[in-house]
């Protein structure tokens, strides 16, 4: 049986993260993804490092692991798009493909004949992906902007990081480029939509993403908790700021992470901990009594939790059937039985470095392939594949090379 998306084909223009986290995900469900890459240079994650991947025999052959992350199932070409002959094969691959991803600065592509409503001449069933970090329109459309930039702008940082009065207090980034891997989940999201929609009506989609407005949406409970209190959220650590208890614990050997969710949770709690007492009092029966007390319940439970090591817990957390974990390095997390099982690492074989480890896909689909196995690729690895298909002879090629064209 075919993989769910392998009828698609994606013409990929996108370079970092965001753009390339969307294709990927296209690339995992199945769809032929062309990457198109500067010529000499590439995605400029190639570069993003260290720790790089080396060849064992090419001393100049190197990728970034950023890059690795990012760009597993897909085809390399490299195209000059500032030459006519580089903007002509992006045509006749936009005429054979069923989506285009960019994310260039607004304006740029349309400057090089290659925007949506050039493209869309050549396929008017074409679907336009346009990630940026402000959006086509605004007073800061034509601004650049990173994930970082995007965290602080749009509200993530001012509720993320201990309170300003806790060592170590202050705004703090989350450790991943979080802003840019979900405006990829969304923009895969968009394109896919727009592929359905396209059964339906036939027609082709523009879609116009912004990093920024992704951020905002991403502020959920705590934009609510704004609008409906009128109240800026601050910044509570790893405390959650509307149930309790719920945070990063000290045991007497280590740190455990303990996600009380509801009441019935929370009785169970206080039978574990040895406190019964704690069910009927007052200031903590219910979710509600136990945000606004927690400066009351904390002591007693940091007390308690601090008297054994964090082994004990879990066991007696996990037999409650109360969340409850460790907090554990990435090596950690790849030696847990439960992501072991779920076989979410892989290694792949790839030209230049051998067996490459891959992250996989979290997809599961029932008699389906779950996976694409392409490694990430080199730089420009199917530029003349790609250029045969489009019945470019050999001389051309050729020639597309002594001109840098390719």
């Amino acid at each position: 049986m075919q993989a769910p998306l392998a009828h698609i084909r994606v013409l990929d223009l996108s370079r970092v993260l965001a753009g390339p986290w969307a294709s990927q995900i296209l690339a995992d469900l199945g769809a032929e993804v062309i990457k198109v890459e500067r010529p000499g240079y590439g995605d400029d994650t190639r570069l993003w490092g260290p720790p790089f991947l080396k060849s064992s025999t090419d001393d100049t052959q190197k990728d970034g692991g950023y890059f690795m992350a990012a760009n597993r199932g897909k085809k390399s070409i490299t195209v000059d798009l500032q030459t006519a002959q580089g903007q002509q094969i992006i045509r006749q691959l936009a005429a054979e493909s069923d989506i285009v991803l960019e994310n260039y600065k607004v304006g740029t592509l349309e400057r090089l004949g290659l925007g949506y409503n050039d493209l869309t001449k050549v396929n008017p069933k074409l679907i336009y992906c346009s990630v940026t970090g402000f959006g086509q329109t605004g007073p800061r459309a034509k601004q650049p902007a990173y994930d970082f930039l995007i965290q602080a702008m749009g509200g993530l940082m001012s509720v993320t990081g201990e309170r300003d009065d806790s060592p170590g207090g202050g705004p703090q980034k989350v450790g991943v480029p979080i802003i840019d891997l979900v405006t990829g989940v969304y923009a895969s999201a968009a394109m896919l939509a727009a592929i359905v929609s396209r059964y339906e009506t036939g027609e082709g989609q523009y879609i116009d993403l912004a990093m920024l407005d992704v951020q905002i949406g991403l502020l959920a409970n705590q934009a609510m908790n704004y609008l409906i209190s009128g109240q800026n959220p601050k910044r509570t650590g790893t405390a959650h700021p509307n149930i309790q208890p719920q945070r990063i614990f000290k045991c007497a050997d280590a740190d455990i992470v303990i996600v009380v969710g509801n009441d019935g949770q929370f009785r169970a709690f206080c039978d574990v901990i040895g406190h019964p007492e704690l069910k009927t009092d007052v200031r903590f029966m219910t979710n509600g009594q136990r945000v606004i007390n927690q400066d009351i319940l904390n002591p007693i439970l940091d007390r308690e939790l601090a008297k054994k090591p964090r082994s004990y817990w879990l066991e007696q957390l996990l037999l409650a059937n109360i969340p409850a974990g460790p907090i554990n390095t990435i090596s950690e997390v790849f030696e847990e039985p439960q992501v072991q099982h779920r076989e979410m690492l892989a290694h792949y074989e790839h030209p230049a470095y051998g067996l490459v480890p891959q992250v996989l896909s979290p997809f599961r689909f029932n008699g389906l392939p779950s996976q694409n196995k392409m490694p990430p690729p080199m730089l420009g690895e199917h530029t003349e594949s790609i250029l045969q298909s489009l019945n470019y002879s050999t001389d051309q090629i050729q020639t597309f090379k002594k001109n840098n064209v390719i």
